[in-house]
């Protein structure tokens, strides 16, 4: 996580507190961002929360943050879960067998219920609004929430695999075996636990491929987007 999605986040968990017992007038919006690995989709939700916050500079409602690896964090805390915990919600799927026998062990809470550990916190956040919510199925969560908007990033195979190879500062063809893994990866994960194919772009409100557009023109995207979704919501 960024220094600056850091200390947003900080500054969005505190608004949180001072909103409690203030009535919400209006829902505010959501989003969230489905991605091929290495399609960019950390840099471009640190760059539509930047272009959103500009945009609503000086309003009162809580800043927009990212919720990328911090969701994890926020799962653990919302449910009361040691830390420990944090390496078994992982965006992947185990075996049913070897799932029950070490929930039965009691080696950590079975994978099921970490889902809806997960699918509780999603909706909350997605709920409390101006959040962007990246990976973990959060697009399956929120499908159907008028106030949400679903994204979906993409981009040729030949640009993930450099973009991740050069974020991650290891060979191309070690990238290229984890680009294809992790990818193999989420769709098992989100299609087991919340019944969706992430490559369905019927899913989707928008599907930008960022090999094309580049991570500037991709944010900016979004936030059209956002931006008119919530104007049509906010008029009904």
């Amino acid at each position: 996580m960024s220094r600056y999605s850091a200390d947003t986040f900080a500054r969005y968990v505190g608004a949180q507190f001072l909103s409690v017992d203030k009535p919400q007038t209006q829902q505010r919006p959501a989003i969230t961002i489905s991605r091929q690995t290495g399609a960019g989709a950390l840099t471009v939700a640190d760059l539509v929360a930047q272009h959103l916050n500009r945009h609503y500079q000086g309003q009162p409602p809580s800043p927009w943050t990212v919720f990328d690896r911090n969701l994890a964090q926020r799962i653990l805390e919302d449910h009361q879960l040691s830390t420990t915990m944090e390496r078994h919600i992982p965006e992947d799927v185990k075996f049913p067998l070897s799932d029950v026998l070490e929930s039965a062990l009691g080696l950590h809470p079975s994978f099921w219920v970490m889902r809806q550990h997960t699918m509780e916190t999603i909706r909350r956040l997605a709920t409390q609004g101006n959040v962007i919510l990246v990976g973990r199925g959060a697009s399956a969560v929120a499908a159907g929430l008028p106030h949400v908007a679903n994204i979906r990033l993409v981009a040729p195979f030949s640009d993930r695999v450099l973009n991740f190879a050069n974020y991650h500062q290891i060979p191309q063809d070690k990238a290229a075996r984890l680009v294809r893994e992790t990818d193999e990866r989420r769709r098992r994960y989100v299609r087991t636990y919340f019944g969706m194919e992430t490559e369905d772009p019927a899913n989707y409100d928008l599907v930008i491929n960022t090999g094309r557009s580049g991570f500037e023109q991709a944010a900016r995207l979004i936030v059209t987007l956002m931006l008119e979704k919530t104007a049509k919501f906010r008029a009904v």
